[in-house]
């Protein structure tokens, strides 16, 4: 009877193990192609990650020139501002200040607080209540000398913000250094700020 019972296991087991390959190679299949097509989700998904940020990376870029260009034409040169044919003839500060009072200034302002990093913003908020708040129109020269190092220390300070915010986050520039390349006098403003 033992021999018996082994040749019946012997059977089984011979007709088993190949359906067990089976089984068990279409658990794998299915196995590897759901991790394969996992993986291939998560790569678009990342693709699609990079595409937004690049997106994003561009629209700021955009937004931060516009919001920047009343004071690039601020700090341009007099003799810069009278070779361009752009603005020849016009005065400088009155066209900044022009621009910065336009309803296409207010959108990019609009537009800097909804694609910003927060730091940007702040920067940039900062700056703008020293404008709005600011009576300097009536100011002795060194009360307008000080006033003016104080609103270029928080121009710095955005400037500053905004190479963080572009993927310079580690960088070791104070906000002082971000300006010294366009200002003769940025030591004396930084004294006086």
């Amino acid at each position: 009877m033992e021999k018996h019972w082994i040749d019946y296991a012997t059977a089984i087991g011979s007709a088993l193990t190949p359906i067990l390959v089976l089984l068990l190679t279409g658990v794998g299949w299915h196995i590897k192609s759901k991790l394969e097509r996992n993986r291939d989700e998560g790569s678009k998904a990342q693709a699609r990650i990079r595409e937004l940020e690049d997106k994003l990376r561009a629209d700021r870029i955009e937004t931060y020139n516009q919001l920047l260009e009343p004071f690039f034409i601020l700090f341009a040169t007099d003799a810069i501002f009278d070779n361009d044919p752009k603005f020849k003839g016009k005065n400088k500060e009155q066209l900044s200040i022009g621009k910065m009072l336009t309803v296409e200034y207010r959108k990019v302002g609009f537009k800097l607080s909804l694609v910003a990093d927060d730091a940007v913003v702040r920067a940039y908020n900062k700056l703008m209540q020293f404008f709005y708040k600011g009576e300097h129109e009536e100011l002795s020269g060194d009360e307008l000398l000080i006033k003016t190092s104080q609103w270029i220390k928080l121009l710095s300070e955005l400037l500053l913000e905004i190479r963080k915010s572009m993927g310079n986050q580690h960088t070791s520039l104070t906000n002082w250094e971000m300006i010294e390349w366009f200002m003769s006098d940025a030591d004396a403003m930084r004294e006086l700020s």
